[in-house]
């Protein structure tokens, strides 16, 4: 009986000492969670720079609408530039916040949704994926002016044609990052974060 007792005793400490520690690593992370900042889209270290004037195309959506990509704008809106794929589930997992963001920014600025290959295939992407109504864009030659290695990967261009964000966007995020890069001013809130740590 007294085995027991000890036994018992003992386990109740040690379940009182494994609830300390997972509660004073919950606050750990917590505190660690509040210290991290928001990642942004990802820069990639080459390509176009951020802050000089993007390179200036005349394109075709697939609708047979010209589209006059870079250079001053005379309705003073912004220019995103999104390169998608058809065969990229990233971008897939994407378009719910692409959709979303065509909305709540439609105030100020126009979606482009670019891509290469087959336009058929592209066809059937936009439809499968409700892609009606944004501007899709099949030219290789957009993708190779934009320096575009990675997918998703997004430029957003000011009213001026000067590029004023630019990088992989993986997630909602990453998208709206590139919002609050060109509203901050800064090429990507990691630069913005750097300077004011």
């Amino acid at each position: 009986m007294t085995a027991l007792a000890i036994s018992n005793a003992v386990l109740w400490a040690l379940v009182l000492l494994l609830s300390t520690v997972v509660l004073a690593l919950v606050r750990q992370l917590g505190v660690l969670h509040e210290r991290i900042a928001p990642a942004g889209a990802l820069m990639l270290n080459r390509g176009l720079v951020v802050g000089e004037p993007a390179p200036v195309l005349e394109v075709a959506d697939l609708e047979g609408a010209a589209h006059h990509v870079g250079g001053a704008r005379a309705d003073g809106r912004s220019t995103l530039l999104l390169f998608v794929s058809p065969s990229c589930p990233v971008c897939k997992s994407l378009l719910p916040a692409v959709r979303s963001s065509r909305k709540d920014e439609r105030a100020w600025m126009d979606m482009i949704l670019a891509s290469d290959g087959d336009p058929g295939a592209q066809r059937e992407f936009v439809h499968s994926q409700g892609l009606d109504g944004i501007p899709y864009v099949v030219s290789a030659a957009l993708g190779l002016a934009y320096q575009v290695s990675r997918l998703p990967f997004a430029a957003l261009l000011d009213e001026q044609g000067i590029l004023r964000a630019r990088g992989l966007v993986n997630s909602r995020e990453h998208l709206e990052s590139l919002f609050e890069a060109k509203r901050l001013g800064v090429a990507s809130l990691q630069e913005y974060f750097s300077g004011a740590a």
